[in-house]
């Protein structure tokens, strides 16, 4: 396997009423293209801190934060948000759909930005509703759907752009244990079949036991990386 995400050296420190917080204290770090893998640890670990910065939604202090090659810290904000939209795709554990749009057309949202043609994006997005156990409820709109539901919504959007790493942060927080099961069970689905590379921030005991490997972080440092054997 090839790396695709690489980090060097990173650090993260935020100021919060006057006193310096190390987020994210000299992480190195390598996730190879086709990994199933947890960043895992408690609140206040660094976690979805780290995430934050791979997924250029933040940028680090110092230290080299690398997607299949591009160092972040040299693109600027715009460019940023290119490769954000070309390479990445977000799961959050809040859903974050679109109340007003349909969850065909919550799918349908990155394909537009990417600006694919109505007619194939509308047969890609019904597609991948159906791949993800939601055929039929394309014209449901979120508050017409159970948890779990939207939380499948929101995988089909983070894959419909095509990204080489989709990005989910504590994506089973709001989910009970069988839809996280189920959840899970579909994400391995597109990781083995599609080679989809996911990469969780979580401290569910569920999704640790499924990651393939786990990163624990404690106070901003690895203090553990444990693949498990195929």
């Amino acid at each position: 396997m090839a790396a695709l995400v690489e980090l060097e050296g990173v650090h993260k420190h935020y100021d919060i009423r006057g006193v310096q917080t190390r987020a994210v204290d000299g992480v190195d770090l390598v996730i190879e293209d086709g990994e199933f893998a947890a960043l895992a640890g408690p609140s206040g670990s660094g976690k979805t801190t780290l995430l934050n910065l791979i997924g250029a939604l933040d940028i680090p202090d110092s230290g080299s934060v690398r997607i299949d090659g591009v160092e972040l810290g040299s693109l600027s904000a715009s460019e940023r948000a290119e490769l954000r939209l070309q390479q990445l795709g977000f799961v959050f554990q809040a859903y974050n759909l679109i109340p007003v749009l349909t969850a065909r057309e919550n799918v349908e949202f990155v394909m537009e930005l990417q600006r694919v043609p109505t007619a194939e994006r509308a047969a890609r997005a019904l597609a991948l509703l159906e791949d993800v156990g939601l055929g039929g409820l394309g014209d449901k709109r979120p508050l017409e759907m159970s948890g779990g539901q939207q939380q499948r919504v929101a995988v089909a959007r983070a894959i419909a752009s095509h990204p080489r790493v989709v990005l989910a942060d504590e994506p089973t927080a709001n989910l009970d244990s069988t839809t996280a099961g189920q959840l899970l069970d579909l994400m391995e689905q597109l990781n083995r079949e599609r080679r989809v590379t996911f990469l969780f921030s979580t401290h569910d005991p569920l999704v640790m036991e499924r990651a393939r490997r786990n990163v624990r972080l404690h106070d901003g440092k690895i203090s553990q990386d444990e693949t498990k054997p195929e």
